[in-house]
């Protein structure tokens, strides 16, 4: 029997509702199309209530905990009480960056039975991989503020880009690029207005792009992106941004293929010396935490892309292909993509279809 060792951490808001559904079917699509593994789960209470105990987010060990593990399979982090700058700098970027989980991939996918707010579009029309930049570039923690809390307040917030670390993410863009059946790869720029950092990312896409002649690829700006993700979805297979750039896009192409509550994202160090960590993008959305109606679909997805990570791709086309006939069949949505359903009865729904 094969093992795979995964941290779970609901963390807050709507999290643990959401990953209680996706440890669900991860567990199911395993059992049913990789009998020889098995799943082996470590549940950790961290978040911002272990914040409000105990004065930290996790743990002194609680890095070297999560270092033994193959997968993080992660929730949300965000409560109301406490600034949105601790959980999201103590837990979420530090774990991005300490584990050099450099590639950040969001799919964005028009499923069939899911309601458009795009007219004329059906289902597959919408598909794109975007790969976001995840370790460096416009929030990297490097900056500070001079005379604070004085009328004379002073913020100085530094993006970091270097040619080895925009190489990286272009190059597994294009990699990825790659296996899909159009071979279409769109860099997301603006070194028109930003003289440094963007043209060194455009330096690093014209460099790697030479070794992909297989892959048709061109550059965009930002600005003309946001507004075809709108107007062309379709146009878009695979996209490569920077983290900022990628964080704003991938929100918008959440959007237009019906909601955010089915994005799903994976961040990833491809060696694999570190473990990698999958998480929905939505966040804790703490307005409808506790009330048992959270689309656990980001979530659930976001254990596809873990298993993908893991080697159980049989499994994992499992657990996306239960999702897609359920969101067809219609019977089982939560209010965000049309239906009635709560986080539960879409969870057992997708359990039923695996």
């Amino acid at each position: 029997m094969a093992v795979h060792t995964v941290a779970v951490i609901g963390g807050d808001g709507i999290g643990p509702e959401v990953i209680a559904q996706a440890v669900r079917a991860v567990q199911a699509a395993v059992a049913k199309h990789d009998r020889g593994h098995e799943l082996k789960l470590t549940h950790l209470p961290w978040g911002s209530e272990h914040y409000k105990t105990h004065g930290h987010i996790l743990p002194d060990d609680g890095w070297d905990t999560l270092a033994k593990h193959d997968a993080i399979l992660f929730g949300a982090v965000g409560d109301p009480s406490i600034p949105d700058t601790i959980p999201v700098h103590q837990l979420l970027l530090p774990m991005r960056r300490r584990f050099d989980q450099y590639v950040n991939l969001r799919p964005a996918y028009l499923f069939d039975g899911v309601p458009c707010p795009l007219v004329g579009k059906k289902p597959g029309d919408i598909d794109m991989l975007v790969y976001r930049e995840n370790t460096e570039g416009e929030y990297a923690p490097v900056g500070g503020k001079l005379y604070p809390n004085t009328d004379n307040e002073v913020a100085v917030q530094t993006s970091v880009f270097t040619r080895a670390g925009c190489e990286r993410i272009i190059r597994a863009a294009f990699e990825g690029a790659r296996k899909r059946p159009r071979k279409t790869l769109t860099s997301i720029t603006k070194s028109n207005a930003l003289l440094y950092s963007m043209t060194l990312w455009d330096v690093a896409f014209e460099a790697v792009r030479k070794e992909y002649p297989d892959v048709k690829s061109h550059a965009l700006l930002v600005d003309a992106a946001a507004m075809d993700f709108v107007r062309r979805p379709e146009a878009f297979d695979v996209v490569v941004a920077s983290n900022l750039f990628g964080d704003i896009l991938t929100d918008l192409s959440a959007a237009v293929a019906g909601s955010i509550g089915l994005a799903s994202s994976a961040n990833v160090n491809p060696t694999k010396k570190f473990p990698s960590m999958f998480e929905p993008v939505h966040g804790s959305a703490p307005d409808i935490a506790g009330k048992g109606i959270a689309n656990p679909l980001a979530a659930v997805l976001s254990g596809a892309l873990m298993l993908d990570h893991l080697g159980l791709s049989a499994s994992a086309a499992g657990v996306r292909n239960a999702v897609a006939a359920v969101l067809k069949n219609g019977q089982a949505r939560t209010k965000d993509v049309g239906g009635t359903a709560t986080t539960v009865q879409v969870g057992d729904a997708v359990v039923a279809a695996i």
